[in-house]
């Protein structure tokens, strides 16, 4: 069948094994080797997965005949992931507006925290959600409040909130970059980011506080990132000097470390 060639000629044309591939949904070697042989059906389930492992539409893998692809069409394939990193292909932003019609700044309560990676783009979710306004952020982006919890990233402590800018185009988010990040995995994360979407399709992710070791996230696992603004926090920071300098310094060499790690 199409969709069991398909599925090989796409594996091929990654240059993946079938381990590979296999380990990453899930399933044995054998169950799948079966759907590029066309001995079982994948269901929509199996290949919405692949088409997440690949960072191309089930569409694709259903409607066409990867057999009859010029270069050009394997092309546009293989450079699918860019329209999901720069925002060219479909981002949802759900939004409160204010009777004016200006954007109001939601807050997400520590309550919401767990739900918001499933709610993020309902409608109804984002309309529960408390409000504020910060008269000095500019009227022309788009801001968000998220619950920041746990010691990871001084001087924000434990049940402050980060106000963050929402972006379109991940590609331009400069490395060094404070974010707050929406994952599939772990919902909502505050972290300094490493931007290698353009050369590996991930992001590094690392702490202020160098007991938390670097780990990267693949741009097929990311749903939202919002831009560190500002915060809000009921605690006054301790200043401790030179500590921004040794953060840094023990920060790029985690970075180091996990690439030796993930090279071996």
């Amino acid at each position: 069948m199409v969709v069991g060639n398909n599925l090989k000629l796409l594996r091929k044309h990654f240059g993946k094994s079938q381990d590979e591939v296999s380990k990453s949904l899930g399933l044995n070697r054998s169950t799948y080797s079966g759907y590029e042989n066309a001995v079982a059906q994948p269901s929509l389930e199996i290949i919405s997965l692949i088409s997440e492992f690949y960072n191309i539409s089930v569409d694709s893998i259903l409607k066409n005949d990867f057999s009859a692809f010029n270069s050009n069409q394997w092309t546009r394939i293989t450079n699918g992931w860019k329209s999901s990193a720069t925002g060219s292909k479909l981002r949802i932003l759900t939004a409160q507006v204010s009777e004016s019609n200006d954007e109001l700044i939601e807050m997400i309560p520590v309550k919401a925290k767990a739900g918001y990676a499933l709610g993020y783009s309902d409608p109804e979710f984002i309309k529960e959600l408390p409000t504020i306004r910060l008269p000095f952020l500019s009227k022309n982006r788009k801001y968000r409040t998220f619950p920041i919890s746990g010691d990871s990233m001084p001087p924000v402590s434990d049940g402050s909130f980060v106000v963050g800018e929402f972006v379109q185009d991940w590609t331009l988010i400069r490395s060094d970059t404070p974010c707050v990040l929406v994952t599939k995995d772990e919902g909502i994360v505050f972290k300094i980011i490493e931007n290698q979407i353009s050369k590996d399709k991930k992001i590094l992710l690392s702490s202020t506080n160098p007991s938390y070791k670097t780990y990267s996230v693949d741009l097929k696992d990311l749903l939202e990132i919002w831009v560190f603004r500002c915060y809000i926090s009921m605690e006054l920071p301790e200043t401790i000097l030179g500590e921004d300098d040794i953060s840094s310094s023990i920060r790029a060499i985690q970075k180091s470390l996990f690439r030796i790690e993930n090279k071996s």
